[in-house]
């Protein structure tokens, strides 16, 4: 947009995107809580803006998007180890603290980890980690922010699972005509499960297909 900002101001030049040599830095360490830049950015909210500034934001705002670009589609993106993964936002039923499972004695099926109680009722707690050869100790926390074990509570044909997450990025809007196919490097445990891969910032996210989890996940409780 062609519009132009106010002046030249001091922050860009003895402030902190200058030589820094502004006798306000010592109080008040940023540019941001000084007085002077408050009193520019209201100054550049309120300026006047010229016709064809307008015309060119409404043109830009009129413009209908395109099939590719309409977000669609949504899921609940989580961490498993190393691996950011994605079930539909449909599944999720609560995102609940983590707990330890209590053991169902005399079942040992692959993934069952026990029972947890959310909300004051049982459900079973699988371990997709387990289901999906996911080794739980790869991966990291993102640089920035704070990481949370949590438990997932899903559903899938009329019964609620706990799933044990790493990390909980939260929902993710998505275009189905973006959707790209799993690379051939993605754990093959992994990739038969999955019906995509979606880029959400610096994030790959692996699109679980709902039918296939919901399958093992009934089947965990055989």
């Amino acid at each position: 947009m062609n519009q132009s900002t106010p002046a030249d101001g001091c922050w860009s030049r003895i402030g902190v995107t200058g030589d820094g040599s502004c006798e306000l830095l010592t109080e008040h360490v940023h540019c941001r809580n000084c007085g002077h830049y408050g009193t520019a950015a209201q100054r550049n909210l309120g300026r006047e803006v010229d016709d064809a500034y307008l015309r060119e934001w409404a043109e830009h705002f009129r413009a209908p998007e395109s099939a590719a670009e309409q977000a669609g589609a949504s899921a609940v993106a989580f961490r498993i180890g190393a691996e950011w993964l994605a079930l539909p936002t449909g599944m999720l039923v609560r995102v609940a603290p983590h707990v330890l499972p209590h053991r169902v004695p005399h079942r040992g099926s692959r993934g069952l980890r026990g029972i947890v109680n959310i909300g004051g009722q049982l459900h079973p707690c699988i371990a997709l980690a387990d289901l999906l050869g996911i080794d739980v100790d790869g991966g990291s926390e993102r640089v920035g922010r704070h990481t949370f074990a949590r438990l997932l509570l899903v559903r899938w044909e009329e019964r609620a699972y706990a799933l044990p997450v790493a990390d909980l990025h939260g929902i993710v809007r998505y275009a189905p005509a973006r959707v790209q196919p799993p690379a051939a490097t993605i754990n093959k445990g992994v990739q038969r499960f999955l019906s995509g891969v979606v880029t959400e910032h610096d994030m790959r996210i692996g699109l679980l297909d709902a039918g296939l989890v919901g399958h093992q996940l009934a089947r965990a409780l055989r």
